[in-house]
This record gives structure tokens, sequence and C-alpha cells, in this order.
């Protein structure tokens, strides 16, 4: 982890609070919005060139978000919008300034769901689903196809506006980068 530049601190707010702005009002990521963080994020860290905020590095991450969430996006636990958010947020953060804004945004998105489906009363069909999501991956399945509520393009599934989950996630390690980062 670091503590990133001031300039690259502001395009991840900027990025990820629009981002969670439009994805809990109309349940979208606009492209527009991805876009201008991938391209404002790799060239600002050509621009910048010292570690840990450089192009090789901005380039990594957007790769392995990319990957990561485009493989959660083919088994349908994420929408298009989430992959490219991501993607854009790696590429302005970096590798591994990403990975853990990956591990906050996953913490929190755990501490959502829980609420959520306590506040839904679908806690039970919530365990089914579990085991259901084991049990297919087990077997080299898309969960989706076990269970249609486990699509998330599905309109009776019980959805999460992921981009306020990033958001919370970024602006969490910001906080953790501020503490604990060497500057």
């Amino acid at each position: 982890m670091s503590y990133p530049p001031l300039v690259v601190r502001v395009l991840l707010v900027l990025i990820v609070i629009t981002a969670a702005f439009f994805d809990y009002r109309h349940r979208r990521v606009p492209n527009w919005l991805s876009l201008t963080g991938v391209l404002t994020g790799v060239g600002l860290n050509y621009f910048l060139d010292q570690p840990p905020t450089d192009l090789s590095n901005s380039l990594k991450g957007f790769g392995v978000a990319f990957v990561i969430y485009f493989v959660l996006y083919l088994l349908r636990a994420m929408g298009a919008g989430d992959v490219k958010l991501m993607a854009a947020v790696g590429a302005i953060v970096g590798l591994w300034n990403w990975i853990g804004i990956l591990v906050l945004t996953s913490i929190f998105g755990g501490v959502a769901a829980i609420v959520l489906v306590s506040k839904t009363g679908r806690v039970r069909s919530t365990f089914r689903n579990i085991w259901t999501i084991l049990r297919s991956l087990t077997h080299r399945q898309a969960p989706y196809e076990s269970n249609p509520e486990l699509d998330v393009r599905n309109e009776q599934a019980v959805r999460l506006p992921h981009a306020v989950t990033i958001a919370f996630g970024a602006m969490g390690f910001l906080i953790a980068a501020y503490i604990w980062a060497p500057r």
C-alpha cells in the first residue's frame, strides 16, 4: 500500500463518488465516466512517472482489475458497469493499491449484503444460494444456470448497487493509506 499523490486521490474520489451516485439512482455506471477514469488514470500516471504511480503500475492495475471483474461478469455476478469502473480504479491507483481497494470493497459489500438480506427477510434463501454457488462452481457450472435468482440481470434478484461499495472501499483505502502508508 502506498499513499497516492494528491491529484490521483482527487481523481479517484471524483470517479467513485460520481459512479456511486449514478449506480444508486439509475442502477448503472455510465461508460463515459469509466472511460474518463481509465484514460485520465493512465495518462496521469504516465506523466507522474514515479513508483507507485507510473505507467506500468497503472496498466497492471487496469488489466488485473478488468480480468478479475470480467470473470465475475461472465458468471453474471456483476454488471458490465462494475467491471469498467473497477478497471478505471485500477488504472488510477495502480495494481497494489487496487488490491487494497478490492479487499475493502469486498468487506463493505459483505456488510451491505448482510444488512440487505436481513432487511428483506431472505436469510434462509441466501444460505441456499450460497450452497448453490459452491456446488455449481465445483461442478464447473455457472451458478445462474442452476438458479435464475443468482443472475444479476434478473429483475427478481436482490441487487446491490456495487459502485456504492466500490466508493466506500476506495474511501476506506484512502483513509487507511493516510494513516499507515509511508509517504
